[in-house]
């Protein structure tokens, strides 16, 4: 149990952080709000309710009595030993209601789309609920996708069928919408089928860019954005030749390589010059300069990925594939170099899943992202949208647009959007917290460091603990830190509090 005092105030709560079971002890505590030092979560001391993704579960809240100066605590035994996310669910209202017939759909089956379907169900909505998407799974944690690529599909399942149908959200499986009839309100499905809704969120997310080279066609060439995509490259890759092509975020973290159980035989990352990092992965691409501030250090992740037989081949493009009976068998760059390739995982950037929107009236930036406020509506009355697919203004950017392609946030919109639809006026606000972890290293980032022109680096680089302040306009937009929890949420609910970090301060 963890026991907060909050000036004269006693509460007791549940100790781990039910996302991935961090010790909130270990925490930062501002006021009534409880922040996970690992993944940025929020919590409300009083009530164990969620403040701020992206766990999707409350902590629980014990009975607490002050007797003689002596605090006491009073909780079922059933309730401390159980797993907190096994027991301990979101706080859920009221069921369908059959005599309801408004029906709101939501199409895309990632965490925007669930944390929506659980919030119109905790606020009370009774209507039907149903949820689409061209996936075979229901939600699932796609950082695990990357991480534990041994897992079957429903070991990442971040809810289970059963919890789905319980609370009255059906839940449709490789459903993917090709049109949709904004003035009818109604849409089409690949299979012939359609669907009317009486409110719209479109949270279809966004598809790893293609290669467009000869010989793009060939066998063993993969993305990775689904469970099948990661078994499979985890058969095709061990022991083989693996060439990792992109310059995004994702692609050159190289995880892959990292956790294949037994390596490949010769990893190779390409870095492809021309084809730069896409604006909605800004986010991730500030936590990889925090990786770069490592570069030239003895012990820094490129070295240890080096030791474990990876290659780096920056600042080069690949040119053509070629291969034998169909399947791929060797990589050629721009340089002239030719690499042995068994399997090919692609990973240069992200378009936004919109393309069934063309030609109607929503409205879109010039890469296909759908454009909402900050209630997550768009240009349609009773059409919302949010996630991957969506550019929206951010606040620690002054207002101005942006993509950003993380979880935390993703799920933020969904809640956000749910309660909008129930005519709430609730504004977006949250503040980006993004993660990550390579060879045991973890690196946590909060904010925004999207045009930022300075930084300031406190700790120890050679040590591998360290603080980087992302610094504009005078200002910290962002930190990073390895070694440091819980500083970056810290920082995160000083900026959630609007209050200005200025660079003399984070000197």
């Amino acid at each position: 149990v963890l026991l907060v005092r909050n000036k004269k105030e006693f509460c007791a709560l549940g100790s781990k952080c039910p996302h991935y079971g961090a010790p909130l002890s270990k925490g930062v505590l501002r006021g009534e709000r409880l922040r996970c030092p690992w993944h940025g979560a929020c919590f409300n001391i009083r009530t164990g309710d969620i403040e701020e993704y992206p766990t999707l579960d409350c902590i629980p809240c014990f009975k607490v009595t002050v007797e003689d100066g002596k605090v006491f605590i009073t909780a079922q035994k059933k309730v401390l030993t159980l797993p907190a996310v096994t027991e301990h669910r979101q706080h859920l209202g009221l069921r369908r209601c059959l005599l309801n017939k408004n029906t709101v759909l939501l199409l895309g089956g990632g965490v925007a789309a669930l944390v929506c379907a659980e919030t119109l169900r905790q606020e009370g909505f009774t209507g039907r609920i149903i949820m689409a998407t061209r996936e075979k799974h229901v939600p699932y944690d796609k950082a695990k996708l990357t991480k534990e690529m041994n897992l079957k599909p429903e070991d990442m399942y971040l809810r289970k069928p059963e919890f789905l149908k319980a609370q009255g959200i059906e839940f449709l499986p490789e459903k993917e919408a090709v049109s949709v009839d904004f003035q009818k309100q109604r849409v089409r499905f690949m299979d012939g089928s359609s669907q009317k809704y009486q409110q719209l969120l479109i949270a279809t997310g966004s598809h790893s860019g293609f290669l467009k080279v000869p010989g793009a066609d060939l066998q063993n060439i993969c993305t990775l954005q689904t469970p099948e995509e990661s078994s499979k490259i985890l058969k095709l890759a061990t022991g083989k030749n693996l060439v990792i092509v992109g310059a995004s975020f994702i692609g050159t973290r190289l995880d892959q390589a990292s956790r294949l159980p037994a390596p490949a035989r010769d990893t190779n990352g390409i870095s492809l010059q021309q084809q730069s990092c896409l604006p909605g992965f800004w986010l991730g691409t500030a936590v990889f300069i925090a990786w770069n501030f490592l570069m030239n250090t003895q012990t820094s992740p490129f070295q240890m990925l080096q030791n474990k037989g990876v290659k780096f081949h920056m600042k080069t493009e690949l040119s053509e594939l070629k291969g034998k009976d169909g399947k791929v068998t060797e990589a050629v760059l721009a340089n002239g170099e030719n690499l042995p390739a068994d399997v090919v995982v692609v990973g240069i950037g992200s378009t936004p899943n919109s393309s069934f929107l063309k030609g109607t009236s929503i409205a879109r930036d010039d890469k296909g992202a759908i454009l909402v406020n900050l209630h997550m509506q768009t240009n349609i009355p009773n059409v919302f949208a949010a996630g991957d697919v969506v550019t929206f203004p951010v606040e620690l950017l002054d207002g101005n647009r942006s993509s950003i392609h993380h979880q935390q946030v993703a799920e933020a919109h969904g809640h956000c959007a749910a309660l909008n639809m129930l005519q709430r006026g609730k504004e977006l606000h949250t503040v980006p917290y993004f993660w990550t972890t390579m060879l045991g290293k973890s690196i946590r980032y909060a904010g925004c460091g999207k045009g930022y022109t300075d930084t300031v680096v406190k700790g120890s680089l050679e040590q591998q603990k360290f603080l980087i302040f992302y610094i504009r306009d005078g200002h910290v937009t962002a930190a990073a830190s390895l070694n440091c929890d819980p500083v970056v949420s810290l920082i995160a609910e000083v900026l959630y509090l609007g209050k200005q970090i200025s660079k003399e301060e984070a000197e």
